[in-house]
């Protein structure tokens, strides 16, 4: 009702929204950051923040002893009350592949290129699978092996190499001399293919010694099939195939990442990567 002035001599709705709060202080929120120094209101307690867990946050004094409070309101920051609110969420730092890269946001993967790397054989190809095969399948390349580098010239006579169809080849043991080598130097290929290789007589020995939790990997007389002669002076069954392949699944689970293999090998394929996808 007026007064006749004009003046409401009632004031303020009392039910209008926001009466219980006019005129009080307003006390700022302030998010408990690690190392944030703070005095609980209620008893004195000051201490830093360590850590926020479960609506509670905890605080280290200067002699070392923690305490867990309820967040919210009750604190103190230079004598002033605060509300302490949980910190903001950390930004999660990108993923990164295997092989080192950063991931790319999940996606389906592209549709394969006609280009493609060649490998000698399966456990090369699992091997590259498993360090480089995120980054393939977001590239869309596709890793086939060949059985042995021999039938390399029958692949590029049967589906030729042009400027849409591109083949990175690996070759195992490609030194000077080497039957890999001499092969591989007797291919006829073009601006198209591109052959590189390891130095190792074998896949499994681009994976690092100490991955495998072995001092290195042994010399195996010529005459004895590398495999066989290096489980045996391992002490690892050798008796048939099947033997060697649960060796390999053995060597292929103890690679994590790139930094397991030797940076022999991880050149070459990144290098292949970049050919076929170029």
């Amino acid at each position: 009702m007026s007064d006749g002035f004009g003046a409401d001599r009632y004031g303020t709705d009392v039910l209008a929204k926001g009466w219980r709060e006019a005129g009080r202080p307003v006390v700022p929120q302030v998010a408990a950051e690690r190392d944030l120094v703070v005095e609980v209101a209620g008893d004195g307690f000051c201490g830093a923040v360590t850590g926020v867990r479960s609506g509670h946050v905890e605080l280290e004094d200067r002699l070392g002893r923690r305490r867990l409070f309820p967040l919210g309101g009750g604190f103190l920051i230079d004598g002033a009350a605060v509300v302490l609110t949980p910190p903001a969420a950390a930004v999660a730092a990108p993923r990164r592949t295997a092989s080192g890269s950063f991931a790319a946001p999940e996606t389906r993967a592209r549709v394969a290129r006609a280009s493609r790397i060649l490998v000698e054989g399966r456990h090369d190809a699992e091997l590259v699978e498993k360090v480089w095969g995120d980054d393939l399948r977001a590239e869309g390349v596709v890793v086939e092996y060949l059985q042995g580098v021999d039938l390399l010239e029958s692949v590029l006579r049967d589906e030729p190499p042009g400027p849409d169809r591109r083949y990175g080849v690996l070759v195992d043991h490609l030194v000077p001399g080497s039957k890999e080598s001499r092969i591989a130097q007797a291919v006829e290929h073009g601006a198209h293919v591109r052959i590189v290789g390891h130095p190792h007589i074998d896949v499994w020995q681009c994976v690092l010694p100490r991955a495998v939790g072995i001092a290195a990997w042994p010399e195996v007389p010529r005459g004895i099939e590398w495999k066989v002669g290096v489980s045996r002076a391992l002490g690892w069954p050798a008796r048939d195939q099947a033997d060697l392949g649960r060796t390999w699944q053995r060597i292929l689970g103890a690679v994590h990442s790139y930094r397991d293999l030797d940076p022999a090998l991880l050149g070459r394929v990144e290098e292949l990567i970049d050919f076929v996808t170029a």
